[in-house]
């Protein structure tokens, strides 16, 4: 996973979002308990959160702060938020070292990882939205299948032949596959090390 990938992403999410800025932000987005607007500023806050971790780079905790919106930002402004905190964790990303690792409770995680969960969020929630809103996402496919091969590389095998962003909601819990039926519970690899161990076959 790259920067790249994170800004295709981000990218996706705001020009599905943006004909919708004129609309209602204060509905329920998708099947959370938030509504749109509530939504948007959680994703921002996890962008901006994981780009701290990798210029901190504490081994044992978050970064000590939340990123929060004005409560009178109406939703372009919303969305502009998302895409600044994309933007930012995206940079963080291109600048530090693939060697550097940073708390997450996933695991210590490396920037291609960080870019990973960062696309995870980007377009889960950016869904979120987009389905409360009356809107629909259609990611990158290829981006869908990096994240699958870095984040839930075991899943991603026993997908395989799936549409990308199918399986990708399917292992996030937010759709059943055909003979699969809707995860409760589900967890993402962030360390590169466990990602390594699915590819072998071994327990992580």
């Amino acid at each position: 996973m790259t920067a790249d990938d994170l800004d295709a992403a981000v990218s996706d999410v705001v020009a599905a979002l943006r004909p919708a800025t004129s609309l209602n932000w204060s509905v329920r987005a998708g099947d959370l308990e938030w509504d749109c607007w509530h939504t948007a500023e959680h994703l921002g806050d996890c962008l901006l959160s994981f780009a701290g971790q990798l210029v901190a780079r504490p081994g044992d905790r978050f970064v000590r702060f939340m990123a929060t919106a004005d409560q009178d930002a109406a939703p372009a402004e919303m969305l502009e938020f998302v895409e600044v905190a994309g933007r930012l964790l995206a940079a963080a990303v291109r600048m530090t070292s693939s060697d550097v690792r940073a708390f997450h409770p996933a695991g210590l995680s490396d920037p291609a990882g960080f870019a990973a969960m960062g696309c995870v969020e980007t377009l889960l929630h950016g869904e979120d939205i987009a389905r409360g809103l009356g809107r629909s996402l259609d990611p990158p496919r290829d981006v869908c299948a990096r994240i699958l091969a870095r984040l839930f590389p075991q899943a991603a095998h026993e997908v395989t032949g799936v549409d990308p962003w199918a399986a990708l909601r399917w292992c996030t819990g937010r759709i059943e596959l055909p003979g699969r039926t809707r995860l409760s519970e589900w967890q993402w690899h962030a360390a590169p090390e466990a990602v390594g161990l699915h590819r072998q076959g071994l327990p992580a």
